[in-house]
């Protein structure tokens, strides 16, 4: 049991999360997931409405069995107006001893749900984009669209990166954060012909990439959109893909995507890791990205550990 509580900083959980060792610790955490055996778990998150600010409280869970590991991540996001300058996200994770009961370490989970998100999702790419993926747009350029971007640019090999954001001051802020050259594209449209691979990672809770303007054999990444009635992508864009999940549990509670378009999901990303369900990188394929306890359990741990080593 830990003698003090301890508390880490954004910039520490910042210095201390790297993508090289955070992916490979992930795609094993997604694979112990989705084993009919599981040991880890991880309930549905359990959401409380603040309906004076449009938004969500958030409790995610999630015990770690094989490696003892308990913790749980609050998250607060709401529903914003286009141009708001409140952030749409604000999370926290509390480390607790599964023995004692008692909270071992207070971390920002700002850094932590930004970068395991944009991990899985580069997990995802790996499994299922066209083998030669040239053009790679992002829909959105706030914090997951940046995480997004530095993941996808440090595993892949683009020949463009392109960017859309509902203000375009917005796009060419992001673009000047880029460490890359980036086109700023004026449409989701324009954005998106002959992408090869889309993220989208946007505040929208209606439809804002449509499957007319998707090409045949692109993989869409899908980000936002965290509630049964908020959605990214239309109806025909979900029935003409291949739907991959990370949680199939989570997607029949949570995903817009899924429950209003009637998709089936094909499988969750685990399974393709187990080598149980295939990776169907010919096709159209959707990964609908919800976000999971273990994900922020893995990447706390990761940060934990990195803290006791420097300190």
């Amino acid at each position: 049991m830990a003698e003090q509580l301890v508390v880490i900083g954004k910039n520490e959980v910042e210095e201390f999360l790297h993508y090289k060792d955070l992916i490979p610790r992930l795609e094993v955490a997604l694979g112990e997931f989705s084993k009919p055996d599981r040991e880890d778990i991880q309930p549905v998150r359990c959401t409380v409405p603040l309906q004076r600010y449009n938004g969500f409280l958030g409790l995610m869970p999630a015990y770690l069995a094989h490696e003892d590991f308990l913790c749980t991540k609050m998250v607060c996001f709401y529903k914003r107006e286009s141009g708001s300058n409140l952030p749409s996200t604000r999370a926290t994770v509390l480390l607790i001893d599964p023995e004692y009961g008692n909270v071992n370490a207070v971390m920002d989970g700002d850094v932590i749900t930004a970068k395991r998100t944009a991990a899985v999702s580069a997990i995802s790419a790996k499994l299922l984009m066209p083998a030669k993926s040239e053009v790679f747009t992002i829909l959105g350029s706030g914090h997951q669209a940046l995480s997004h971007y530095n993941v996808f640019t440090e595993t892949f090999s683009f020949k463009q990166v392109r960017v859309w954001s509902w203000r375009r001051e917005s796009s060419e802020r992001f673009a000047q954060a880029a460490l890359g050259p980036v086109t700023v594209c004026e449409s989701v449209e324009e954005a998106v012909n002959g992408a090869d691979v889309i993220v989208t990672a946007t505040r929208a809770t209606e439809p804002v990439l449509f499957g007319q303007w998707v090409k045949p054999g692109a993989h869409v990444a899908a980000v936002g959109a965290c509630r049964p009635d908020w959605r990214e992508l239309d109806d025909v864009l979900m029935s003409k893909a291949e739907v991959y999940v990370d949680s199939r549990e989570g997607a029949a509670a949570e995903s817009g995507e899924v429950i209003l378009s009637g998709a089936k999901v094909f499988a969750e990303l685990g399974e393709v890791l187990n080598g149980t369900r295939p990776a169907q990188r010919e096709k159209t394929t959707v990964f609908k990205s919800l976000g999971m306890g273990i994900q922020d359990a893995v990447a706390a741990k990761l940060v934990f550990e990195q803290w006791k080593r420097h300190h």
